[in-house]
């Protein structure tokens, strides 16, 4: 008896070890960046553009270029992720190619987003003429991050209990009519959880990009979805990699990546509300 509650405190034990040890090291990443790159940050900071070669002036123009292809990313993920979630959930018949389907998206998942990126270069830039823009690079991430929504977006559908599916449809409500009106609205939360993921991911990638949207400098901000844009993350990179004049970007470098968490946050603070409200709304 001794002996299997010495295994349970061990096990317990290990399990708040490994918790405080993930928070501390998140806790120390963000204690890091803040110190080394608050000094950076400022109104003109946020509000100016790139000057002398990037080593002073604000990143206006990459922040701006990040939102707008985190928002055409998820444009493009959210619908298609969400219908391809209903069919594989909702009308696919159990069978060897629905089994294809589903290895084939987790695979998907663990592709490395440099390949996306020439995916995309070789499709949306030079195949479809859109040339690098916004447009291109948005639609690679949205492929980027489509299993994520894909995976997440089923899972929630199969939470919802089938006798919901079984008490709508024998009121004659039809299968397209259930789905809408009773299994998504009851799957939403699940859902914006996998968005919540996907968004943090788009936002921060810089391969990608770096094939079909990302410029390294512009001096306007773009008026048009075939517009080439700079990126935080690119933005980032291209300091991080300015040969002789690294160490003297280096608080830049540290401000422009507390800014690029803290947009990242904010957009997945304002996901974890939306959902949080969708939560209160569920009657089971």
């Amino acid at each position: 008896m001794k002996r299997r509650y010495l295994k349970q405190w061990a096990f317990f034990l290990a399990v708040r070890l490994s918790a405080l040890t993930i928070a501390l090291s998140i806790a120390f990443f963000f204690i890091f960046i803040f110190i080394q790159g608050y000094s950076a940050v400022s109104w003109e900071f946020l509000t100016k553009h790139p000057q002398d070669m990037m080593t002073k002036g604000g990143v206006m123009p990459a922040i701006v270029g990040t939102f707008y292809l985190t928002i055409g990313a998820m444009a493009v993920a959210l619908p298609l992720g969400v219908l391809s979630a209903i069919y594989l959930n909702e009308y696919a018949k159990e069978g060897y190619v629905l089994r294809f389907l589903r290895v084939g998206i987790r695979c998907l998942a663990g592709v490395p987003s440099i390949v996306f990126g020439l995916f995309g270069l070789a499709l949306f830039v030079v195949y479809f003429g859109f040339g690098s823009s916004i447009m291109a690079g948005s639609l690679t991430l949205g492929f980027l991050i489509l299993p994520t929504v894909i995976g997440a977006s089923e899972e929630a559908l199969s939470s919802v209990p089938e006798t919901f599916r079984e008490a709508s449809l024998a009121l004659g409500v039809s299968k397209w009519n259930t789905i809408s009106k009773i299994v998504l609205p009851n799957s939403l939360p699940g859902i914006l959880t996998g968005s919540i993921l996907s968004i943090g991911r788009a936002a921060g990638e810089t391969a990608p990009i770096m094939f079909t949207a990302a410029t390294f400098f512009t001096a306007v901000l773009p008026k048009s979805i075939f517009d080439e844009v700079m990126a935080l993350p690119y933005h980032i990179y291209v300091l991080a990699t300015a040969g002789t004049r690294i160490e003297e970007t280096r608080p830049i470098q540290y401000g422009t990546v507390l800014v690029l968490v803290g947009m990242v946050l904010m957009i997945n603070m304002t996901a974890i509300a939306i959902r949080s409200y969708a939560r209160k709304k569920k009657r089971w």
